[in-house]
């Protein structure tokens, strides 16, 4: 099995290169000429897309094939009150640089939408900020060229009372959007409230892949390991909305997210690295039946961590482990 590791959106490691520098609605007010406003935010949100490339770069430089984009690159883009704001007529000139330079190098890319993204919600204005934001997501990776395998992965949301409601409610709202947007999302189970066999569930009804995080899963279970639930999940990776603009002889690999409790005390949160025992077996446990991984380091101390975890792995050399290349190994069952 061949496994590639990437990080979030930032680096703990490149100076001065942060994807996500931002602006408030009220820092945006203060300055009295809504023109003059709108000019400093796209000039933020380029900066984020120069400091962008600047990480795929050190991402290439290390052979680091795997990233998730900061959802922060263009500062108040979903906001209200500037609706009638399109900044991609500004942008997209940088954002296809981006793009670019990852369909050069073959990167896999991604987004997250944060926590407020939610299409479980009962309420209207929340669905309709929801979709809102995916379909910003959505135009962001449209402005880099970048077809359907570049995804956004999302939870299920809140179980507002009802779990089985609220999963049904995300089905129901899921079926009214656009193609457009189903073909690039991916579910995640979370460690709260949808663990790995209901975001299992949904995903099979409607035919999305399934993101699996093994932390969510450790913490939020019900008695089954995650290589118990493997080939269910890594079946959602061969449906229609998985396979999207994929090449038949390139289909997209399945995707994990990797991170290690902080504390025993806080066994949700993450801590700065990554714990290599309990991923190890979970990747001994999946390496016969599955070619290739996609791995998501989700560890605060980012492209730090990935380094620590790659030379983790070189100590284990002749056992099992093959190195590759900078952040990507070979498991033999």
């Amino acid at each position: 099995m061949i496994v590639r590791f990437g990080y979030v959106a930032m680096s703990v490691l490149v100076n001065n290169a942060s994807p996500s520098k931002t602006m408030t609605m009220a820092s945006f007010n203060k300055i009295g000429d809504r023109e003059a406003a709108i000019r400093k935010l796209e000039r933020i949100a380029a900066e984020n897309l120069h400091n962008t490339l600047r990480l795929l770069r050190h991402n290439l430089a290390h052979q680091i094939w795997v990233y998730r984009f900061s959802s922060k690159l263009i500062p108040l883009a979903t906001h209200a009150d500037l609706q009638d704001w399109n900044p991609f007529e500004a942008l997209t000139p940088s954002f296809r640089e981006v793009g670019d330079f990852v369909k050069k190098n073959k990167m896999r890319v991604s987004f997250h939408p944060d926590h407020f993204t939610v299409l479980s919600t009962p309420r209207e204005d929340v669905l309709a900020s929801s979709i809102r934001d995916l379909q910003h997501h959505n135009s962001m990776l449209g402005a880099m060229g970048l077809n359907a395998t570049a995804k956004n992965n999302i939870h299920i949301g809140g179980a507002y009372g009802n779990k089985q409601h609220s999963a049904e409610r995300f089905i129901e709202n899921f079926s009214t959007l656009t193609s457009d947007i189903k073909e690039r999302m991916t579910l995640e189970n979370d460690d709260k409230t949808f663990n790995a066999v209901e975001t299992l569930e949904v995903c099979k009804k409607i035919g999305l892949p399934m993101v699996l995080d093994i932390h969510h899963q450790w913490v939020n279970n019900d008695g089954e390991k995650p290589w118990e639930l493997w080939s269910e999940i890594q079946a959602t990776w061969r449906t229609p909305f998985a396979q999207a603009d994929a090449l038949p002889e390139a289909p997209l690999a399945p995707k994990v997210h990797v991170s290690s409790p902080k504390s025993e005390k806080d066994v949700r949160s993450h801590a700065d690295g990554v714990e290599l025992e309990p991923l190890l077996t979970f990747l001994r446990e999946i390496a016969k039946d599955t070619p290739f991984l996609d791995v998501m380091i989700e560890a605060k101390r980012k492209d730090e961590a990935l380094f620590g975890l790659m030379d983790a792995f070189k100590t284990l050399t002749g056992e099992g482990i093959e190195i590759l290349d900078g952040a990507t190994i070979r498991v033999t069952p």
